[in-house]
C-alpha cells in the first residue's frame, strides 16, 4: 500500500502517533531546555492518531446506532462496502492495515442495527485490548452512542 505523504517521507505522520510523540519528534536537534510540558494541541491542527482514533470510534458507533433496524438488502450491502473501503482509506497506514486484517476475519455484519452495532463494539474492544484499554460492554452501544445514559446525564 502507498504511503499516504509518499513527497514528505522524511516527516512523521501525524496520524500515525499521538501528540506527545509527534512534538517531539518535531523538535529533533533542537537543543533540551527546561520547558515545562510540550504545548497542548491547537484545536485547529492536524488530528494526532488518539484524537483521530476517538473521533473516527465515535463517528463509526453513532452511524451504527442510526442505521435502520431493518435495513434493505442495498442498505445493508452499502454498510459492508463502506467498511471495506473506509479501512483501505484510513489515514494511519498501521491502522488501516491491521483493521483490513480483522475484518477479514470477522466481516461486517449489516443485517440489522443491533447487529451492525454489535459487531463494531466487537471490533473496537479488539483495538482496545492491544492498546491495554478496558473493553466496552457491547450491551450499552445504543445508551452511550443514541439514547443517553440511563441515568439521565446526558439530558
Amino acid at each position: 500500500m502507498p504511503s499516504h505523504h509518499d513527497e514528505e517521507e522524511d516527516k512523521p505522520c501525524r496520524a500515525c502517533s499521538d501528540f506527545k510523540s509527534w512534538a517531539k519528534s518535531q523538535k529533533k536537534g533542537v537543543p533540551k531546555t527546561n520547558e515545562p510540558a510540550p504545548p497542548k494541541p491547537n484545536k485547529e491542527c492536524p488530528l494526532d492518531k488518539e484524537e483521530l482514533g476517538n473521533s473516527t470510534w465515535g463517528f463509526l458507533h453513532t452511524m451504527a446506532s442510526y442505521y435502520p433496524e431493518k435495513p434493505t438488502k442495498a442498505q445493508s450491502d452499502d454498510m459492508a462496502k463502506f467498511f471495506n473501503i473506509f479501512s483501505q482509506f484510513y489515514p494511519c497506514e498501521p491502522c488501516a492495515l491491521d483493521f483490513q486484517n480483522d475484518i477479514k476475519t470477522h466481516p461486517p455484519k449489516t443485517k440489522t442495527r443491533d447487529e451492525l452495532a454489535k459487531w463494531l463494539c466487537e471490533r473496537h474492544n479488539t483495538v482496545n485490548v492491544k492498546l491495554g484499554k478496558p473493553k466496552f460492554d457491547c450491551s450499552k452501544v445504543h445508551e452511550r452512542w443514541k439514547d443517553g445514559w440511563l441515568d439521565g446525564s446526558c439530558d
